[in-house]
């Protein structure tokens, strides 16, 4: 909490939204979270930064895809364990196009996945970034409303509570990666035209 709130800390959620966006596995939230935490007056505009900061870095993901993919994209997908999951993403991204940025961005998938996808398939630049926006912006300044808003009450139940709702935390954030791991792979009674995405040119 004392980390939370010292000067730098803005800097270091930028950071961390930034990276995340295009590479980094481990999810911005919980530094998000304590720094709504520790000063819940600045939630709000700690949610803006952690908003714009993620869609800078989507960029970054969206460059990889784009001129990158054969060398820095296929070794990052490979490395976040989510080849399976990049023939489907490609299609959701193909057929759904601003619906499947908006989706994947406002839910435990990871966002780097899409961002690295949406450069690869040439999705439209401006699409892609609006969407981004409304992506991040939905999951981000909910957290930093709600903090501003609740941020006494809330304080207190974590404060007692923390162990466990931290571990709650990460057996979400793990387990909605697992899921569209496997969801590359598992056609059961799907419908869905993406669920059996042939794999893409790139030797995924």
């Amino acid at each position: 909490m004392d980390k939370a709130a010292h000067p730098h800390a803005v800097w270091w959620l930028a950071f961390f939204c930034f990276i995340e966006s295009s590479f980094f596995p481990i999810p911005p939230h919980p530094l998000l979270g304590l720094m709504c935490l520790a000063e819940p007056k600045k939630a709000v505009k700690f949610a803006a930064v952690a908003t714009l900061s993620s869609v800078a870095g989507a960029l970054l993901g969206y460059a990889i895809g784009w001129g990158l993919y054969d060398t820095v994209g296929v070794w990052l997908i490979s490395s976040l364990g989510l080849s399976e999951a990049f023939p489907v993403a490609a299609c959701h991204l193909r057929e759904y196009d601003f619906e499947a940025i908006l989706i994947a961005g406002a839910t435990p998938v990871p966002f780097k996945l899409l961002t690295i996808t949406a450069g690869f398939v040439g999705m439209n630049l401006v699409t892609f970034v609006l969407s981004s926006l409304f992506a991040r912006a939905l999951i981000f300044m909910t957290v930093g409303i709600l903090f501003r808003v609740f941020g006494a009450p809330i304080k207190r139940l974590i404060d007692k509570y923390l162990g466990l709702l931290t571990t709650l935390f990460v057996v979400l954030v793990v387990g909605g990666v697992l899921v569209l791991a496997q969801f590359g792979s598992s056609d059961e009674g799907s419908d869905d035209v993406c669920a059996n995405a042939p794999a893409i040119e790139a030797g995924v």
